[in-house]
């Protein structure tokens, strides 16, 4: 598992709630203006949540994307996981080699307990309470 969150995972997350907090659909061009990137690059981070089910895309004039599903449903991890793949990936984080129990490095397992909350707590979240941090911050979707 990484320590950081790549920009795609982050830019989904912050998608969702931006969604979430309209009514109707959201042109591409708008949504990426909202999140502070290109329409190319949403295309890319929506695709997932599309395909997970969590939005739905509309092409043509008229079209965009339309939050499908309620934000208390989905967790900030599945968000990261719909996108980034599994969290949990077993490569040891000291070495360049699957981490392994029965010869652990210095950091084994100290880390696996680290992890382990980490990714109980991103899975414990929901994106509504993101939402509700969000508009308690004025409704910005901060970068």
């Amino acid at each position: 598992m990484r320590l950081e969150v790549t920009r795609r995972s982050e830019l989904a997350v912050r998608a969702m709630i931006v969604l979430g907090g309209n009514q109707g659909r959201m042109k591409g061009a708008v949504l990426a203006q909202a999140l502070g990137t290109t329409p190319a690059f949403v295309a890319q981070v929506v695709g997932p949540l599309v395909k997970a089910g969590w939005v739905r895309s509309d092409p043509g004039p008229a079209g965009g994307y339309a939050v499908h599903a309620a934000l208390a449903e989905v967790s900030v991890l599945q968000v990261i996981e719909a996108v980034d793949g599994v969290v949990d990936s077993g490569v040891c984080v000291v070495e360049a080699r699957a981490c392994d129990r029965s010869a652990p490095c210095v950091l084994h397992f100290a880390w696996s307990r680290a992890r382990a909350e980490l990714v109980r707590a991103l899975g414990e979240t929901p994106l509504s309470t993101l939402a509700e941090a969000t508009a308690a911050d004025g409704g910005v979707v901060s970068r």
